[in-house]
Parts: C-alpha cells; sequence; structure tokens
C-alpha cells in the first residue's frame, strides 16, 4: 500500500450481511475486507463497523461493515475492480451479502 499527499478518489462500501453468519463468518468475512488493503492500486484503506453515536434522523447505522478504499483517481480504481485481490474477496464472500452500497466520490483539496 503507497501513499499520497494528493487528494484523489474515495470508493466507501457499505455492507448489510445475511442474518445467521457464525463468528467464524463474520471473522473471515473481516479478514477479507482487511486483505483489500494489500491490491496495487490501493493507497489507504479503512474498514469499520456502526459506531455507537447517538441516534438522529440523518444517521444511518444499520449497515453491518463499512470499507472505505482511497485511490489516486479513476483508473486506479478501474483497475482495483478487476484485480486479483478484489475479485478473490468477492468471490469467497458475496454468498455472505444482503445488501451492498457503493459512493464514490472525488475528494477535495
Amino acid at each position: 500500500m503507497t501513499q499520497t499527499s494528493a487528494p484523489g478518489m474515495a470508493h466507501t462500501v457499505y455492507f448489510w450481511l445475511h442474518d445467521g453468519l457464525t463468528d467464524a463468518e463474520l471473522k473471515s468475512f473481516e479478514q477479507g475486507m482487511k486483505s483489500l488493503q494489500e491490491a496495487p492500486s490501493v493507497l489507504r484503506a479503512f474498514v469499520g463497523k456502526p459506531a455507537t453515536t447517538p441516534s438522529r434522523d440523518v444517521v444511518d447505522n444499520s449497515f453491518d461493515y463499512s470499507l472505505v478504499l482511497w485511490f489516486d483517481d479513476v483508473a486506479a480504481h478501474d483497475a482495483y475492480q478487476i484485480s486479483p485481490t478484489h475479485l478473490k474477496f468477492v468471490e469467497d464472500h458475496e454468498a455472505k451479502f444482503d445488501v451492498v452500497k457503493v459512493f464514490d466520490n472525488f475528494l477535495i483539496k
């Protein structure tokens, strides 16, 4: 994972998983998400769970996991999408997904 000071692009993914997954399946999913930071074009990666912030109308913390990946640009993002690292994650874990929402955005300097 390389570092840069350029704003770049953020790829933010929210996962709602199927009910009834075992602790081992959840641990495997978490490890799989952490493995995504090893994809060559990923500059930074953050894996998280919903924060226990106070409930407000504008806050949606109904998801199970979140993933934020930072890229130099759209080309780097596109390379990630077809990277063996990403494809393996999808192959290994997509059966656990109930809902996935992706938000891609350019970062402002």
